[in-house]
């Protein structure tokens, strides 16, 4: 039989071969042959609970269990590739448009999730690991976000997230952006010449003894590096009670309201009994505060970060 007519057939059979498995294989690049090749395109990476996650590629259709996720998911430009968030995501506002799978009272809908048919879905630290085996024992491929205690810890999950959806050139455009602006912050903060005490309030529902942010919180690190000092970084646990006794011994020069968002306000604070003495009272120095900002672990800390110093120190951003 001719040679050439041979080699002919023996090409047709390795394109056809090629072809076939392209339903399987993610993507298909020419190589300087000409012919088709199957390009790997498997990610695997060990998530914040030490396990490790295969993809056979880039996620496309993905779920949020968590704001903080959900937000990263934006920034770096896979909302499109979203199919589902909890019921707290509400930030951008284009999340609305979602399946809510539940969250409230710390409960999910597995059975929203499952119908959702995800290639990926993304716990993080507001998840608990009973929640992340059951969604593993529906077959489901769960990545778990440990929440950061630094921003290089966020821009690493950050980067993380961008491989996951095939969105890493974003992620690390994002997380260098990121980094310029909490630089800014750090180098006008160098200058500062005093450091104010500052309370940050979560919930004064009870103001004898109101609820506010200990050490080594998000809330506590922002305001050091905001140059100020935090009330809170004196009293055990992340989050605690503080007496008015105690308030009145650490007496703040500025108050901020992240309980603004459930309806307390500076004239509210103005007129407890017992505060009329402290400081920020006298010299009105009480601010309200969206606690999103400060509390998830996104993006938008940043955003907590610039607006924190610019309430502790007015007179570095003029």
């Amino acid at each position: 039989m001719n040679k050439r007519f041979i080699s002919c057939i023996s090409m047709m059979l390795v394109i056809f071969l090629v072809t076939s498995c392209s339903a399987t294989a993610p993507t298909l690049t020419a190589t300087v042959t000409g012919i088709p090749t199957v390009v790997d395109q498997t990610i695997t990476m060990t998530d914040g609970l030490g396990r490790t996650v295969t993809l056979a590629a880039p996620a496309q259709r993905i779920v949020s269990m968590a704001p903080s996720a959900t937000e990263i998911l934006y920034a770096i430009g896979a909302g499109d590739q979203m199919v589902g968030r909890d019921s707290f995501s509400d930030f951008p506002t284009e999340a609305a448009n979602l399946t809510d799978v539940g969250g409230s009272m710390n409960e999910y809908s597995y059975e929203t999730i499952t119908s959702l048919n995800p290639d990926l879905v993304i716990a993080a630290g507001i998840n608990t690991t009973d929640q992340v085996k059951a969604l593993e024992d529906l077959g489901l491929t769960v990545y778990y976000i440990a929440n950061p205690t630094d921003f290089d810890g966020l821009y690493q999950i950050i980067e993380d997230v961008g491989k996951l959806t095939g969105r890493s050139e974003e992620a690390t455009t994002l997380t260098d952006s990121l980094a310029e602006r909490v630089k800014t912050v750090k180098d006008k903060i160098a200058t500062a010449t005093d450091t104010p005490v500052v309370f940050y309030e979560l919930d004064g529902s009870d103001p004898a003894k109101p609820w506010t942010s200990g050490p080594g919180t998000f809330v506590d690190m922002l305001i050091t590096m905001a140059g100020g000092k935090n009330v809170g970084s004196a009293l055990s646990g992340s989050w605690a009670q503080i007496s008015i006794e105690d308030l009145l011994i650490q007496n703040p020069d500025i108050i901020i309201l992240g309980d603004s968002a459930y309806g307390m306000t500076p004239d509210q604070v103005m007129i407890r009994t017992g505060w009329e003495n402290i400081k920020a009272v006298t010299d009105s120095q009480i601010y309200v505060f969206n606690d999103d900002l400060v509390t998830l672990a996104g993006p938008r800390l940043v955003d907590g970060l610039e607006g924190l110093a610019k309430l502790i120190h007015p007179e570095l951003f003029r």
